[in-house]
């Protein structure tokens, strides 16, 4: 594409220059950061200040460690804080370390020269070097061996690694993101995880709750879920029934976004209805049992429903409603001093919204 650069009257009796290319350049790393913080769906305390935190290292070219359970979501906020940095027009590349055998993990991690073992045919581009400007995401850190551990931590401290075969240290320019569902803390007290290594990947810790704190959001990530599936298998456009939601929020969902997401994927495939119901679920009974002693009072699981619902009506109207409260409150059918006063109940402002 040609780059077209010059200079235009702005109507202020001055000419200005302009540079289309470097316009659109910005527009698109723009698109790229909203896009990666629009995937993340939530209003719970714990998302928004995880949001916060993103939002506050993004021009921070720092390492950061990501933890949290399976499944709830630590790829999805990797990327949100490549996106989210200057060095969002470059590569972000994960990397699933035990999915790597051993064996091959140097290899796949650092490339080789031509020769550089038996098989060595032709010289292999590694990880590191596809990375390059951009963000290397180490997902399952914990998994790694002592001996890469040792090759990892001279790529963070000197920013430099060896290829297999090669003679000499290359340099490379990139940030690490590391996650794990598992407490390092521990494995180093073990000796199975370097300390040093530890202290360099952990600069910035993010932690992510897994769903079953965060309850308020479930409704909202219920509602995304149906949305996206329907679009995508061309099914009418889909509501939930009341009692349906009920016994999706009894569940705990142990695998977390990924087990929900997957749940609902499901049920919108399955469904022919517009509306979903409880037959819908497709749930098995032990699922959604509970034990006497996990039985709430009446009252206390009461307002833990009624909570739960106006949060993510609150959310979806002023959504809706882009954060104006008259409408809001005319299409709630509430008075703004009510309105205002749930808001301040569940901690939410109207510029959230906006």
């Amino acid at each position: 594409m040609a780059r077209r650069s010059g200079v235009f009257p702005k109507g202020d009796g001055v000419e200005h220059s302009f540079d289309l290319q470097k316009e659109r350049e910005a527009a698109k790393k723009s698109l790229k950061r909203n896009f990666a913080l629009s995937r993340i769906h939530g209003e719970s305390k714990a998302i928004r200040k995880l949001l916060v935190g993103v939002k506050r290292i993004s021009s921070c070219d720092v390492n950061v460690l990501i933890t949290g359970e399976s499944g709830t979501g630590k790829e999805l906020f990797a990327r949100a804080v490549h996106y989210m940095s200057p060095r969002t027009g470059k590569p972000f590349i994960p990397v699933n370390c035990g999915a790597i055998p051993e064996n091959l993990f140097e290899n796949e991690l650092f490339g080789h020269v031509k020769g550089a073992f038996t098989d060595a045919s032709f010289q292999q581009t590694g990880l590191v070097k596809e990375a390059e400007g951009g963000t290397l995401f180490l997902d399952e850190i914990g998994t790694i061996n002592p001996y890469i551990q040792i090759k990892l931590l001279r790529l963070l401290q000197e920013s430099e690694y060896k290829p297999l075969g090669h003679s000499n240290h290359l340099k490379a320019d990139i940030r690490v993101i590391a996650a794990t569902n598992m407490d390092l803390l521990t494995l180093v007290k073990k000796y199975t995880f370097r300390e040093d290594l530890y202290y360099r990947l952990n600069v910035v810790p993010f932690h992510l709750p897994p769903l079953r704190e965060r309850e308020e959001d479930v409704p909202i990530l219920i509602e995304h879920f149906i949305e996206k599936y329907s679009r995508e298998y061309d099914k009418p456009i889909k509501v939930i029934s009341k009692e349906a939601m009920k016994r999706l929020l009894s569940y705990s969902w142990p695998g977390n976004i990924r087990e929900l997401e997957n749940k609902i994927q499901q049920i919108v495939v399955m469904s022919s209805s517009p509306v979903i119901s409880v037959k819908d679920l497709q749930l098995d009974t032990d699922e959604i049992t509970t034990t006497d002693s996990e039985i709430e009072s009446f009252n206390v699981a009461r307002k833990k429903i009624n909570d739960i619902f106006e949060r993510s009506y609150l959310t979806t109207i002023l959504t809706a409603c882009k954060g104006d409260m008259v409408r809001a409150s005319k299409r709630a059918g509430k008075s703004r001093t009510s309105l205002w006063n749930l808001l301040k109940k569940h901690d939410l402002s109207p510029k959230q919204f906006r």
